[in-house]
């Protein structure tokens, strides 16, 4: 009986698996890269997410073993004045798409935990509402490459 039991249970924990990654193959990134500045200077993270599934899925944050903290900003304009303001959540509809780009919505990457140089390949994960963990890598660029 405890056989029959652990097959099953084993089964399951396989077909939530194999679903979990098939879902992430519903979310593309591309153009990921990591706008590095001098010093301790937060770094920004820019990239395309698409949503290519048929349901909403809402992306509630980052994290990197790279950053102490990692935090999804938008850049606001208000009567000539630029400012940026924390994203809670952001709401991606079937087959929507979104860009992270200077002057919008981005990464906030702060508290660098060891150096990083241009050409480094740093990894990210894209937190989303669901549970869904996404890893990406990023490339750390240049602020003058974007």
């Amino acid at each position: 009986m405890w056989r029959s039991n652990r097959r099953l249970l084993l089964s399951g924990l396989l077909l939530f698996a194999f679903s979990a990654t098939l879902w992430a193959t519903d979310l593309t990134v591309t153009d990921a890269r990591l706008r590095l500045l001098p010093g301790d200077l937060p770094a920004g993270g820019y990239f395309s997410l698409s949503n290519t599934s048929g349901e909403s899925v809402v992306l509630i944050g980052a994290e990197s073993a790279a950053f102490a903290r990692v935090t999804v900003h938008q850049s606001i304009q208000d009567n000539g004045m630029t400012s940026m303001e924390p994203v809670p959540q952001l709401e991606l509809g079937p087959d929507d798409a979104v860009e992270f780009a200077p002057g919008g919505y981005h990464l906030m990457l702060m508290e660098r935990r060891s150096p990083i140089a241009l050409g480094d390949e740093v990894t990210m994960t894209l937190l989303f509402e669901n549970g869904q963990r996404l890893p990406v890598v990023f490339q750390a660029v240049s602020p003058t490459a974007l």
